[in-house]
């Protein structure tokens, strides 16, 4: 008997989803744990993948379609099961048309229906042993590429069917397009993008109109919908659309602000020891440790000594936390994301180091699994690559807590005899949410964070 295929609630609470690509085909067959589509939550873009031998009948939700979590998105059938009228089944099923899912698609495309996009194509053809042929892969005979790959080749303007991919299966990941980006020969025409890219329901890159070079005083008060001709005489602009992850930050990031009332403690350390110590460790591992991996260490070190900060706010109590989960601030192409350490006061600095790295690599591709975007009491942000000195970060609901970091920097200090040395000095700032954690308590937490950053040898202990 067929069965319906519906939206998952890949994020608790979430009332919505929107499906990016379909990697199977209509009348396509597939294995259990093969990735069937891909869907991106305010949080992630993550694999929806097969829980039994099957194939797929009918697509119900075209890509960069948002629909309900649990409207029907496919139709789909056990393998080795017949059916010969997928229409009569989906009336069995009171499925008979797409869902109730809006399409995600651009004002042009509706102004202009002879634009809209066609239905997927058939999958290629299947053998007896239910595999496809060498070399064919995903619907319409596309490769398999993840989201962030795929973005990534449609900007660049080079169709996913001109590259290799290395990933698992053949899939083309980030290190994929990167290659084929710089194997362009100079001054040659770009590649373009394969027709039949998903990418153009959901157009996520940049929307180029006229704009002027020299503003009028009163462009700044215009109608954003002037017609095309004075948009014309003004010069160029660029609209890029928002995401759902960019529409969560800033959602989640507002709703921050106005409901959490921050405090800050600013806080400096000589690193000079840690420094040494770093560099000691990474002459005898294999697994180089940055300076973030021992923040990270020394925040969770200070959670334990200072437990009273390690907890969150909820409307009826604060919940004191019996683990120290941690979140680290991942920058990828499509936002801020921050994957959650578990239990970093009983993680060795490699075994952080090497989650972190992991956590960083997989953010970038869109990897990511839900749960590993949830919980925590604080994060760590780090913009010391960058060269910041020092910044006050936004806590992150329903944390109670965010430990900004700056550059290391030469600095000259006083020491206890006086003299005017150079050290190297690192500079925190760490937000603080006023309604579970007092100022007493965030102080005592800082000093204790400072000191371990003094001291690097407690790290080991």
């Amino acid at each position: 008997m067929p069965e319906l295929l519906r939206m998952p609630e890949v994020a608790a609470g979430e009332e919505t989803a929107t499906l990016c690509d379909w990697l199977v085909g209509e009348n396509q067959q597939y294995v259990t744990n093969e990735v069937l589509a891909t869907i991106e939550t305010d949080k992630a873009v993550v694999d929806f993948t097969a829980d039994f031998d099957g194939v797929l009948l009918r697509i119900l939700v075209l890509p960069g379609t948002e629909a309900q979590v649990g409207a029907p998105i496919a139709l789909i059938a056990r393998a080795g099961e017949t059916v010969e009228d997928v229409d009569a089944a989906l009336a069995a099923l009171a499925a008979t048309g797409p869902s109730t899912a809006t399409p995600s698609v651009s004002p042009a495309t509706v102004a202009n229906p002879e634009h809209a996009p066609a239905p997927p194509a058939p999958g290629p053809p299947v053998t007896a042993a239910g595999k496809r042929p060498a070399g064919v892969s995903g619907q319409g005979g596309r490769v398999f590429a993840s989201p962030l790959a795929r973005r990534l080749a449609h900007d660049a303007g080079i169709g996913t069917e001109l590259i290799t991919g290395t990933g698992p299966n053949g899939r083309i990941v980030r290190h994929d397009v990167e290659l084929a980006i710089a194997s362009r020969q100079p001054g040659g025409p770009p590649a373009q993008p394969a027709p039949s890219q998903p990418r153009a329901l959901r157009p996520r890159g940049p929307a180029v109109y006229p704009l002027a070079t020299a503003l009028p005083s009163a462009f700044a008060t215009a109608a954003p919908d002037r017609d095309a001709a004075e948009a014309a005489a003004l010069g160029q602009f660029t609209d890029t659309p928002h995401s759902r992850v960019r529409r969560a930050i800033a959602q989640r990031l507002s709703e921050s602000k106005q409901t959490i009332p921050h405090f800050y403690l600013r806080g400096s350390a000589q690193v000079d020891d840690l420094l040494e110590l770093r560099a000691q460790f990474n002459e005898a591992s294999q697994i180089k440790i940055s300076i973030n991996d021992f923040v990270i260490k020394a925040a969770a070190c200070a959670h334990k000594l200072v437990p009273a900060m390690n907890v969150i706010w909820t409307a009826d109590y604060v919940r004191m936390m019996t683990t120290v989960d941690l979140g680290t601030a991942v920058a990828t192409a499509g936002g801020l994301v921050t994957p959650v350490l578990r239990g970093v006061e009983a993680m060795s600095i490699s075994v952080v180091a090497t989650t972190t790295r992991d956590f960083a690599e997989r953010a970038r591709e869109g990897r990511l699994h839900q749960h590993e975007l949830e919980g925590g009491s604080s994060t760590v942000t780090n913009l010391g690559m960058y060269g910041t000195e020092e910044f006050a970060a936004i806590i992150n609901p329903p944390q109670s807590s965010i430990l900004a970091v700056g550059a290391v920097r030469k600095e000259p200090v006083v020491t206890t005899e006086g003299d005017v040395r150079p050290r190297s000095l690192i500079r925190v700032i760490v937000s603080v949410d006023h309604r579970p954690i007092d100022g007493t308590v965030a102080a005592q937490w800082m000093q204790a964070f400072l000191e371990i950053l003094e001291h690097p040898i407690r790290l080991l202990v």
